[in-house]
């Protein structure tokens, strides 16, 4: 697996914006799609060059990388499902993707159709269909 293909990858999904600006969910989101917390008020107020923003993307992916590690690190996963769930953990979170019960059921199972089927059910399909489409394309063709 390529950590800077997945990281571009992502970039591309997420899109950039240097203004805070609504999701799907309705949540204030900015840069390469880092969720704005309450601590984090100089983002309405202040504007940030696009370093800054690199920068940012590069403590989220790493967390959500770390994420998989200490969720995941048990199962002998392939490239692209790891990849897979690197991204999931990017934009949903842990706790997020923890609620795809039936789909990391499937996916440990190595039943990609199952997997992608499950991916396909579910809300996070509804709010970001394109993405959900690509990424099951990139995990069922490796």
């Amino acid at each position: 697996m390529s950590l800077k293909k997945l990281k571009d990858r992502i970039k591309k999904n997420e899109g950039y914006s240097d203004k805070p600006y609504q999701d799907q969910l309705g949540l204030y989101t900015i840069g390469y799609g880092h969720l704005i917390t309450g601590k984090e008020n100089k983002y309405y107020i202040k504007k940030f060059k696009k370093k800054h923003f690199e920068e940012l993307f590069e403590i989220d992916f790493k967390k959500a990388h770390e994420q998989y590690k200490k969720n995941f690190y048990k199962k002998n996963h392939k490239a692209s499902e790891k990849e897979l769930l690197i991204e999931m953990l990017f934009q949903l979170g842990a706790k997020g993707v923890s609620k795809f019960i039936k789909m990391l059921y499937f996916l440990n199972k190595k039943q990609k159709l199952m997997a992608s089927l499950e991916m396909l059910d579910s809300l996070w399909y509804l709010q970001t269909p394109e993405r959900v489409k690509n990424l099951i394309k990139n995990y069922i063709e490796k």
